[in-house]
């Protein structure tokens, strides 16, 4: 049974950053598109950004030049690096991992800014 684990949310100020570390318990297909969706108070979730496996990223227009995803498949590990935050940005940052018909999510990591 795989489990997503997500680490290094927390609080800062605007202009700050962030880094966002997901790791799966298990092991897992290699194969597999890995992402990063958000939930501010109020709204639908949304996606932040996604890779695949041949490191092809995907991000949402309002990330564009601000945010980077990567990933490590040996250590079935994917991060979100965040730069120049904004008070919109702030939210509940849940990893994602699909493929083949499986979708795996981990149980959030809440990011604030302050302005």
């Amino acid at each position: 049974q795989v489990q997503l684990v997500e680490s290094g949310g927390g609080s800062a100020q605007t202009g700050g950053s962030l880094r966002l570390s997901c790791a799966a318990s298990g092991s897992i297909f290699s194969f597999y598109i890995m992402g990063w969706y958000r939930q501010a108070p109020g709204k639908q979730r949304e996606l932040v950004a996604d890779i695949t496996s041949g490191r092809i990223t995907n991000y949402a227009d309002s990330m564009k030049g601000r945010f980077t995803i990567s990933r490590d498949n040996a250590k079935n590990t994917v991060y979100l690096q965040m730069n120049s935050l904004k008070p919109e940005d702030t939210g509940v940052y849940y990893c994602n991992i699909r493929g083949l018909g499986v979708i795996l999510w981990g149980q959030g990591t809440q990011v604030t800014v302050y302005s």
